[in-house]
């Protein structure tokens, strides 16, 4: 006789369910075809960091590639497209030239050419290109 094996009962974590749970309550009241709101979606990008895309879309029956681009994407503000920041140190010491090209993630280029000992304030002049508060 051969032994079947029952697949092991599947854990839905408690926050995943409480969300599903928000979404549901939602969902019964909301307009037909009303766009999910951002905070549920910003709760379900934070449960896919911690889980997975996979599994957090499937619990609470979202669009896989609507929650991925979400969360590839948190700043909304720059058209669906992530800021990738790189941190780079400056030397401390004397330095005669320095070239810095900084790209905003719209596509727009800023070059800050640097000449003589003094150095301007980089932070302040790449948070003003790309639109950051301080």
């Amino acid at each position: 006789m051969e032994s079947s094996k029952l697949p092991a009962p599947v854990v839905i974590p408690a926050e995943i369910q409480e969300l599903s749970r928000q979404i549901e309550e939602w969902r019964s009241a909301r307009p037909h075809r009303m766009r999910m709101p951002e905070p549920l979606w910003t709760l379900a990008a934070n449960l896919a960091r911690q889980y997975s895309v996979a599994q957090v879309s499937r619990f609470l029956r979202l669009d896989y590639y609507a929650l991925k681009e979400r969360l590839e994407a948190p700043d909304r503000k720059n058209g669906g497209r992530q800021t990738r920041t790189t941190f780079i140190e400056l030397p401390t010491v004397a330095i005669s030239e320095c070239t810095i090209d900084v790209e905003h993630p719209q596509g727009r280029r800023m070059r800050i050419k640097v000449t003589g000992p003094t150095l301007p304030d980089v932070a302040a002049l790449t948070r003003t290109f790309l639109g950051m508060k301080a």
